[in-house]
């Protein structure tokens, strides 16, 4: 029996206007990389070109990329095209889901969610740019030159485009390693001493990371390995001030 006295009917109310209120909000998002996606895919030939760019301009004159499947040529600028309208959607997307939470929290939790989720984005955003304009050009010219000679390099479109999205996926979370350490710290899982303490394994742990999300070879794996442990140092930096603010609203609250 209710304390409040509400009938069954009156306590799923506001459930049904919750699960009413997700499903609107999940299809704007969905109706949002609808548009975009509709909106780039004339130009989806010309945005795998883009991102095929630092293989291409490596490879001998005349060379070009192939297509061993007969649906290929179509799949994957098509395939590439929808996931760049997925990433350019990213901070709608967010919008829509923090304007579902954001009622349930108190204003301190509202008033770091807003930086943390547009930092969040922003890193996510980083770390693609950092793998396209630093990444790329490093690891396909080590691999287009350590080849044999008497090899051609003609790489299938499918495979990769395979290859970067998940280049880009990797840097993209491993961007994130200062909000999540911050959050750590910020929460009270752990503390700024604790982290500090483990340097030598979170070391370790960065290039056993960069390992098993990039391929087999030490220069990409050390790409991903450091920027994360500089990212991790970020994180800490930033859960040192916010220690020293809490340390100085106690003092003034003591005094």
């Amino acid at each position: 029996m209710s304390k409040t006295g509400d009938s069954p009917e009156e306590q799923q109310a506001p459930l049904i206007e919750h699960l009413i209120e997700l499903r609107s909000r999940l299809m704007r998002a969905v109706v949002s990389i609808l548009v975009i996606f509709l909106g780039l895919y004339p130009f989806a030939n010309e945005i795998y070109t883009f991102v095929a760019q630092p293989l291409m301009q490596l490879l001998p004159e005349g060379s070009q990329m192939i297509a061993t499947e007969v649906a290929s040529p179509f799949l994957a600028p098509f395939k590439l095209t929808l996931v760049v309208a997925v990433f350019i959607a990213i901070p709608y997307v967010l919008h829509q889901a923090w304007s579902f939470v954001a009622p349930g929290l108190y204003d301190n939790e509202k008033a770091l969610a807003m930086p943390i989720l547009a930092s969040s984005v922003a890193l996510f955003y980083a770390g693609g740019a950092f793998a396209y304009y630093v990444v790329f050009p490093l690891l396909f010219e080590f691999f287009t030159q350590t080849g044999p000679e008497d090899v051609a390099v003609m790489t299938d479109i499918n495979q990769y485009l395979n290859f970067v999205l998940k280049l880009f996926f990797a840097f993209g979370v491993a961007f994130e390693i200062p909000i999540a350490t911050f959050l750590m710290i910020l929460s009270g899982a752990t503390t700024v001493e604790s982290l500090s303490q483990k340097r030598p394994y979170i070391v370790l742990g960065c290039f056993v990371i960069g390992m098993l999300l990039t391929p087999p070879d030490i220069i990409s794996q050390s790409l991903l390995a450091i920027p994360m442990y500089l990212l991790y140092e970020v994180g800490l930096l930033f859960g040192r001030l916010v220690k020293r603010k809490r340390e100085e609203d106690e003092d003034e609250d003591d005094a």
